[in-house]
Order: structure tokens, then C-alpha cells, then sequence
């Protein structure tokens, strides 16, 4: 068991670190591999900025596209304003960005067109302040943090959404100070699509787990109790077993049962200050220790367990949302304290080898990123 000030320091070990649409041309390509996509949450009006990704992973900046709506801040937040992962998603079936916009309690829909963008719809959320998203099998899900949290479902069709009726669920969190602990961090589709996965942090600290209907309706969620752990964010191995990241400061695997409960398979600590995001790719996961602005590598047995002996890599200050690129040769993470997303190569036992870096305009505080 944890103790609580141990808790306590690693949550607001991130607050103490600090105290134009782009024109698309005539021919549009095909979705290319090669773009990160990352989003600002600017309070008077969010973005989402375009880079290239050349061969060697450095980043150039190729666009600016405006969502139609406004990020938002929860109290209490410095480095991570939406205090939370997932809030920009890709679909590659149907070539959408998805994005929240947490200030309007609204959901952007991009078309994306080769390394641009065209927003074709700023849905209403029917909650308040959205901050994450998933999307799979032609659904989407958001979750709204706010207001003791809810999730709404989306049907894609034409590539749009469309509202699924009987797919809103209350989740009915306590609504406590201050905001950017006590929300919930992220819902996320299983592999299979079967199944919805939301953290709560210390909201609740639990994992919920809802069936998903044939239709896209949605059970009632399982709620699985990790007492003071505070789980913030997931990611899956490559056996489809959730992997998630704990504020308190440890990775854990879980295997997910029939009846949404979770079984735990392995807990490594990370031994670092606010372990709050996790990515990862098939076996080598790397969580965003904001607090120690860091980011710790992991690699994932066939039975679900977890060895860290990848070792732990410098970031810039206050380390947030990351995004790794298909086949996982380079990771992408957010570091909220100047808005800036540094580069990093992976070696071929997982190391992490600094590219460099780059400033987003007006991303102070911004989570969001996405690797196409």
C-alpha cells in the first residue's frame, strides 16, 4: 500500500515545475506516415499543428489548423491542462483526427487528407469538459472530465459522426478539489473493440471497464479499485493485456477477464514523480514522469509481465502525452512546461536517443499528439 503524502508529492510534483487554419491545396493524397499531428488546447482557440517527420525523425512544421472550438484548463493544472491522455485520436480506417475541445464541450473532426487537414464537424459532446477520445471498428467514444464524468458514443458514417442512441453512460465520480487529480484520464477501446476502459485517478482511484454492445450501446461499468494508486492512463501489449500507468508511480499489467474484471499480472515502480502517461508499441512501453521529467522504458514478457531495464531518459520539463511511430523507431513527447515535443530515436533494445526538439505555437500546458 501507498502512502498518502508519497501520493500526494507525486501529483503536484507537475504544477511545481512551472509557477490559423492552413489552406489545402486542389490535390489531396493519400494518408501519409510520415506527419505528427499535435494539439495545442489554446484557451482562446485550439489548434492543431502539422509537422513532417523526415527520414532521420526530426520534426518541420508544415501546417496550423484551427478546431472551431476552445481548449480548456482544469484547476490545479500547470503542465498538463487537460490532466489527461488520449484527447487527440487517429483513425486510419476512415482517415479522421479527432479532437476535443474541452473550453466548448465540443469534438472536432478533421478529414485527413495525405499531411493535411480539413475539420468537417465541431460535434457536441453532451457533457462538459471532453478530454479524451478513442476510436475503433467504426465507433468513437469521449469522455467528458467534468461534472463527476460521462461518456457519449458515435457511429462514423460518411465520415462524420452520428450520435448512438443509448450509448451515454454516467459515471457519477465525486467532484473534488483540485480538478487535474480528481477527473478521470482516459477511455480507451481494447484491441477487440469489445470493451471500454476508463481511468478515474483520485477521482476514484479505480479502472473502469464497460462492455460494448453489438449496436455501440454500453453496459454499466465494472468498477476494478486500485486504493491510492491513482491510475491515469492505459496502453495494450501485444496479447491485448491493459498496461497502466499510476500516478503514485508504477507500470502495471492486468489481465482483463470475461466479467470486466482485472486481474493483476505484474507492477514494476517507475521510482519517478508523477507517472501519468504511457504509449506504447507491441512490447516496449515508455511512461511520462512529469514530475521528473523523464520518460521510463519497459519491456513486456508474452505472459504479461514487465521488466524495466530500459532505464530512464531526460526530457524537457514538465513530460506529458507521447506518441511513437508504427513499428515504434521513434517516440514523440509532449513537455508542457515550455509547449515544446522532443524527438527521441529508439535503439535496438528500446534505449531512447535525443533527435532534438521543437516549439509549438501557443502549446504551453497542450496535450495532444498523434503520429500518422
Amino acid at each position: 500500500m501507498r502512502s498518502s503524502p508519497r501520493i500526494a508529492a507525486a501529483l503536484l510534483a507537475s504544477a511545481a515545475l512551472l509557477t490559423a487554419g492552413a489552406s489545402l491545396s486542389p490535390a489531396l493524397a493519400a494518408a501519409s506516415p510520415s506527419t505528427v499531428f499535435v494539439q495545442t488546447d489554446g484557451l482562446s482557440g485550439n489548434q492543431i499543428v502539422a509537422y513532417d517527420r523526415h527520414g532521420g525523425g526530426g520534426l518541420q512544421q508544415i501546417g496550423t489548423y484551427s478546431t472551431g472550438g476552445l481548449g480548456g484548463q482544469l484547476s490545479g493544472s500547470v503542465v498538463d491542462h487537460l490532466a489527461s491522455q488520449g484527447s487527440l485520436a487517429y483513425d486510419q480506417r476512415d482517415d479522421l483526427l479527432l479532437a476535443v475541445n474541452a473550453g466548448s464541450d465540443t469534438l472536432a473532426v478533421f478529414g485527413v487528407y495525405g499531411q493535411r487537414l480539413a475539420l468537417r464537424q465541431d460535434v457536441p459532446t453532451g457533457g462538459s469538459f471532453p478530454a479524451s477520445v478513442t476510436v475503433g471498428d467504426g465507433r468513437v467514444y469521449v469522455l467528458n472530465a467534468a461534472a463527476g464524468g460521462d461518456i457519449q458514443g458515435y457511429a462514423i458514417r460518411d465520415g462524420r459522426l452520428v450520435p448512438i442512441p443509448g450509448a451515454n453512460v454516467t459515471l457519477g465520480l465525486p467532484q473534488e478539489e483540485p480538478q487535474f487529480t480528481h477527473t478521470p484520464g482516459q477511455i480507451a477501446l481494447t484491441p477487440d473493440g469489445s470493451k471500454l476502459i476508463v481511468t478515474t485517478k483520485a477521482a476514484s482511484n479505480a479502472v473502469d471497464v464497460l462492455d460494448v454492445a453489438p449496436d455501440g450501446t454500453l453496459s454499466a461499468p465494472v468498477v476494478n479499485s486500485e486504493p491510492e494508486a491513482v491510475p491515469f492512463a492505459v496502453a495494450f501489449d501485444g496479447q491485448g493485456h491493459p498496461v497502466v500507468a499510476e500516478a503514485a508511480g508504477a507500470l502495471v499489467a492486468f489481465q482483463l477477464e470475461a466479467n470486466d474484471t482485472l486481474a493483476q499480472l505484474d507492477s514494476v515502480a517507475t521510482e519517478q514523480a508523477a507517472t501519468c502517461w504511457v504509449v506504447g508499441d507491441h512490447n516496449r512501453f515508455y511512461t511520462s514522469n512529469a514530475g521528473s521529467a523523464s520518460l521510463t522504458g519497459f519491456v513486456s514478457s508474452q505472459g504479461g509481465s514487465l521488466l524495466s531495464d530500459i532505464g530512464n531518459t531526460p526530457t524537457d520539463a514538465g513530460t506529458v502525452d507521447a506518441a511513437t511511430t508504427q513499428g515504434g523507431h521513434y517516440v514523440f513527447v509532449q513537455t508542457g512546461a515550455e509547449g515544446k515535443v522532443d524527438e527521441f530515436e529508439v535503439g535496438p533494445k528500446g534505449t531512447l536517443v535525443r533527435i532534438g526538439s521543437v516549439t509549438v505555437p501557443g502549446a504551453v500546458g497542450g496535450e495532444g499528439i498523434v503520429v500518422t
